[in-house]
């Protein structure tokens, strides 16, 4: 690790790192990211209990649903800019430090004796720094060359499959058995754990010499952080807004059930905090049916992971590749702002079509959402093969 560091500071590119120091970062990437994944969904599978316990209802509980999206979509380009300009060890760390800051007032929201409801929409606030999934692909699109990017991506993929295996398990098990308390804590303890690791042992940047002569050419003044200008700007870039809104219109329909998930878990399936957990995990293994009522819902998950996983891992890889390398950050940070944006509308928008249509509305809007995007795509020519210069 100390020969990455070391390489990194001499503002060598990522071929001048030894193979077996680069094997260890990308190891790394891929531990912190399931490690992360599986305590958010730690959280997610136990959040509608204790709002429940709480005594919020649907309404409420779709305004901290909501509270949370619109920070991590205000906060994903902002935390990829600073991924850009401080690098990959103050990311993470950033990343880690947040997400240990809000799984503490959770673990606060649920005792007793402190005001709960307040504590509970105070832990939506540092959702806005919660981004180690799109710190880790940028790392890893920074380490990787063009033609491996798609296969490496993809692992992150399999990160997010463990994430949601292990993390709704454990979620639903250890409140279950433990109390509701209890997976809050190992969050917090493991989110604790990813901070040290990220602060000891990820380089202080995984920039080529490429990159930063490119981020700081003579005479051009270093861009704000807050700069929503220069975010925008990589959206304008040839072959980079048409796949952009590709992956914002065919993931939104997909993020809006997964939305209402929890809510339909309980209301629809009856299903109890573990039971749900069992079923979350089957979005990641693929193979668990876990009651009659839902067996045909678990029949119908194969294809929606699948699709999920692929839309993902196609467009993130074209539109690292279509910007420079000092931009990957920022162009990854707005690739994470999508699912927060279907977190912002979802609650209000799938609690209307699920009050009024019921579960099979969600089914008919992908189709048709997804149909119409291929009659449009099928309609272009094929765009030019766009790569950027390491």
């Amino acid at each position: 690790m100390r020969e990455v560091r070391a390489s990194r500071g001499q503002g060598q590119s990522p071929s001048g790192i030894g193979t077996l120091d680069l094997s260890w970062v990308v190891l790394l990437m891929y531990v912190l990211a399931a490690l992360e994944l599986a305590c958010l969904f730690m959280q997610f599978s136990i959040m509608p209990y204790l709002s429940r316990r709480l005594g919020l209802d649907s309404v409420a509980f779709g305004y901290q649903q909501t509270i949370f999206g619109v920070l991590q979509l205000l906060g994903g380009p902002v935390f990829g800019r600073f991924a850009d300009q401080r690098g990959a060890r103050a990311a993470f760390t950033l990343s880690f430090l947040a997400s240990s800051a809000l799984y503490l007032l959770l673990a606060a929201a649920c005792s007793p004796a402190l005001p709960g409801v307040a504590l509970l929409f105070a832990s939506r606030l540092p959702g806005a720094l919660m981004h180690t999934l799109p710190a880790a692909q940028m790392v890893i699109t920074d380490l990787s060359a063009p033609e491996k990017r798609p296969a490496a991506l993809g692992r992150l993929g399999l990160c997010f499959g463990v994430g949601v295996i292990f993390g709704s398990l454990l979620g639903g098990t250890l409140s279950s058995t433990c109390g509701i308390q209890c997976p809050v804590i190992v969050a917090l303890v493991v989110n604790l754990l990813g901070a040290i690791l990220s602060f000891t042992c990820i380089p202080t940047s995984t920039k080529g010499a490429s990159a930063h002569a490119q981020a700081a050419l003579p005479g051009k003044p270093e861009a704000s952080l807050f700069d929503l200008k220069a975010i925008t700007c990589l959206l304008l870039q040839p072959g980079v807004l048409p796949v952009f809104l590709v992956k914002v219109i065919c993931g939104f329909p997909s993020g809006l059930f997964m939305v209402m998930f929890s809510l339909i878990s309980m209301d629809f399936f009856q299903l109890e905090a573990a039971q749900a957990g069992y079923l979350m995990s089957f979005f990641g293994l693929l193979q668990m049916a876990l009651m009659a009522n839902v067996f045909h819902f678990c029949l119908l998950m194969p294809g929606l992971v699948f699709s999920l996983c692929a839309l993902n891992v196609v467009t993130d890889s074209m539109l690292t590749k279509a910007v420079s390398a000092s931009d990957t950050g920022t162009m990854l940070g707005l690739c994470a702002s999508v699912q927060p944006l279907t977190r912002t509308l979802g609650p209000t928008l799938g609690g209307l079509l699920y009050h009024s249509f019921g579960v099979p509305v969600f089914g008919h809007v992908q189709f048709a959402v997804n149909f119409l995007v291929l009659l449009v795509l099928w309609r272009q020519p094929m765009p030019p093969k766009v790569d950027k210069a390491w």
